[in-house]
Formats: C-alpha cells, sequence, structure tokens
C-alpha cells in the first residue's frame, strides 16, 4: 500500500508541472526551439504515445469495474489520471504546433519503426493489447482481472517506455524530452510495483 501511495505522489508531482509545461510551449519558450515538422519525432511521438496512453486509460477504467481490491483500484486510477493527462498535453501540443493529430503515415515512423508490423487485432503499437485481450479483461472478475490487468499494464508500460526513451534521444523540443524521461521513470517504477503485486497474487509477468 505504501508503494501505491508514492506513486500516486508522483502522479501528483507530474499532473502539477504538467500546466507550466504546456504555457512554455504555448508561449514559445524553451529555448527558442522552433515548431517542429509534422514528420518530425516531437510530432510522431505526441500522436502515438497519445494513441497508446489511451488504452492504458481505458484498461485501467475497466479493472476499476471488475475488482474491489483497493490497491489495484488505486493503481488503476493513478495510472488513467495520470496518463489522461498526459495525453491532453500531447494533443494540445499538437494543436499548438498547428499539425495534424494523425498521420498518413504507420505509427513508429519517427522511431524508423514505420515497417514494422502493427495493427493486429488493434496492437498498433509494442506493448499494446489486442482487441481481443481487451475484451477478456472485460469479462474477468476479483483475482482474475487483477492479475490480467497487472500483465496487460505491465507489457504496456514496457512498450510505452521504448517509445519515450526514442523521444528522449530524438526529439528536439526540451520540454516533451523532459516529459518523456518522466515516463520512464514513473512507468519503470510502477512495473517493480507491479511485480510485486503480481507475486503476492502468485502470478508473475508474462513473457
Amino acid at each position: 500500500m505504501r508503494h501505491v501511495g508514492w506513486i500516486a505522489g508522483a502522479a501528483a508531482t507530474v499532473l502539477v508541472a504538467a500546466g507550466a509545461i504546456t504555457y512554455a510551449v504555448a508561449d514559445g519558450g524553451d529555448s527558442g526551439t522552433r515548431t517542429p515538422a509534422a514528420d518530425s519525432a516531437d510530432a510522431g511521438f505526441a500522436r502515438d504515445m497519445a494513441v497508446h496512453h489511451q488504452q492504458a486509460v481505458e484498461m485501467s477504467y475497466i479493472v476499476r469495474d471488475r475488482t474491489k481490491d483497493v490497491e489495484v483500484r488505486r493503481l488503476a486510477y493513478d495510472i488513467a489520471q495520470t496518463q489522461a493527462n498526459q495525453r491532453g498535453m500531447l494533443l494540445g501540443w499538437l494543436d499548438l504546433w498547428e499539425l495534424p493529430k494523425v498521420s498518413a503515415d504507420p505509427p513508429m515512423t519517427w522511431m524508423g519503426m514505420g515497417d514494422m508490423a502493427s495493427g493486429k487485432d488493434g496492437s498498433l503499437m509494442p506493448g499494446m493489447a489486442t482487441n481481443a485481450e481487451m475484451k477478456r479483461l472485460g469479462t474477468l472478475n476479483g483475482r482474475k482481472a487483477e492479475v490480467f490487468y497487472l500483465q496487460l499494464m505491465t507489457d504496456h508500460h514496457k512498450g510505452g517506455i521504448h517509445m519515450a526513451e526514442g523521444c528522449v534521444a530524438t526529439c528536439a523540443v526540451g520540454v516533451e524530452k523532459r516529459l518523456a524521461q518522466g515516463m520512464v521513470d514513473a512507468q519503470q517504477s510502477e512495473i517493480t510495483l507491479m511485480a510485486d503485486m503480481l507475486k503476492a497474487r502468485g502470478a508473475k509477468a508474462r513473457d
């Protein structure tokens, strides 16, 4: 329970910083960085991570209806709130940059991975659950729902970390790079927490 409280505190810190970060981009700050191009890593990350985050939000609200476990429900709420807020920031930046929120290019093109197999049953990017997995989560209850959610979210976070690390390495807008690094740090902590939660339920992350 103490770990979940720490995660909640970290999430709150991210939310407080959100307004300042968005204002910095809107105000044209960040060391005079020019508006990114539509095919830039900055725009590609914003578009793709917004989609990636949306599924995490949906998954988290599903499990909150499938279990009464306080620890899992609190974690799911923290993830949903944090990622919904970050998604709003990413889409807001695209608006401020006057760039489209969708692209004709395949997901992950900005990372040089546009030719990877994608879209299989709704799994558009690394770590994303398939439509069948999302549907299954909605049919489970209690401990089975908890375990499956924690397994799906662990995979989801691993894929998200890979994408965020790509932005840290290639994005040009400083505030976006810092947000991406914050995602890496927070999601790595949550993966550790979820491993402990799975172990407590006699399960482990999927291979």
